[in-house]
This record gives C-alpha cells, structure tokens and sequence, in this order.
C-alpha cells in the first residue's frame, strides 16, 4: 500500500480522507482473494470498535464460544461488499440517486410559494437558508471526514481479520 507524507492540516483534509479510504478498500480487495471464505464468518465487536464502531447494535450482540461477543447482523463479507460499494460511489458518484433527489426538490419547490416568508422572524427564507449554508457544510464535512474515517478504519480491520482467517502472518509487510 502506497504511504502519502501528510502534514497536520493535510491530515483533516476531506480529499486525503477519500484517498485514505479508497487506498484502504484497494489494499482490501487485493488482499481478499476469495470473498466467498468471509461469508458466515461474524466480525468481533471489539473489531468492530476498533473499525470506527456501528454496524451491530446490543440487541444484536451473540456470544461467541470462544468467550468473545459478536454482531449477528453482518459478516465479513457484508461489510467487504459495503465498503466496495462505497467506494464506487465515492468513484463513479451516485448518479441515480441524486437525480431521483434533485426530481423531489424541484418538485417541493413548485409546490412551495417562491419567497415565502418565515413569519415568526420576518425574514425570507431565501435569506435564511443563505446564512445556514455554511454552518451546513462544515456540519457535513465533518460528518463526512468522521465517517470515511470509521470506513477507513473498517477495510483495514477486515483485511486483517481475513489475513487472520486464511493463517497469514504480516503478509504483505
């Protein structure tokens, strides 16, 4: 796997995070020779915790015999084909579903009176939405940034797990 020298504020970068993940799901899917061996085979939730959490919840949770828990909801082969597909979005974009959603707002807005005003504070919506628009996108960049980062954390966990499963040692190291 190629290493990018990166400096600190290159480190919370949205486009180093998108490379770190895609980089993460490559080095995954070249690793992962038979996807088929993940199937049936559950992720720890230690694992899983150290992959970024989420994915199982408690009520999902079953013990395993070997005296660890494990999520019952997916195997390892769900989270590859997820983090696969992911990835492809993130590539090709998600050209199906943003034209389905950019329908539904123009429908909404035809529906809606252009210009209307927030009664309560007297102010255009137009207005109002200008001034969120910022606060919006930091909100869901670093919603973005946490989240490839959980991701990222997850390909690698599932790549080592596989090493694990299939007996290989620092392969690849």
């Amino acid at each position: 796997m190629m290493q990018i020298c990166e400096s600190y504020s290159q480190k919370h970068s949205l486009f180093n995070a998108m490379n770190r993940f895609i980089g993460a799901v490559n080095n995954m899917d070249q690793t992962v020779m038979v996807p088929s061996l993940l199937r049936d085979v559950p992720l720890l939730l230690e694992e899983l915790d150290a992959g970024g959490g989420g994915g199982c919840g408690e009520r999902e949770a079953s013990l395993n015999p070997n005296g660890g828990a494990y999520c019952s909801c997916r195997d390892m082969y769900s989270h590859y084909v997820l983090l696969k597909s992911i990835r492809n979005d993130i590539e090709w974009g998600v050209l199906q579903q943003a034209s389905e959603e950019a329908a539904s707002r123009k429908k909404d807005k035809l529906n809606g009176a252009p210009g209307a005003v927030d009664i309560s504070r007297g102010i255009p919506e137009d207005e109002e939405v200008e001034e969120d628009l910022e606060k919006q996108f930091h909100y869901h960049l670093s919603g973005l940034h946490t989240v490839l980062s959980k991701l990222t954390r997850k390909a690698n966990v599932l790549t080592n797990r596989y090493k694990q499963e299939i007996g290989v040692n620092n392969w690849g190291h």
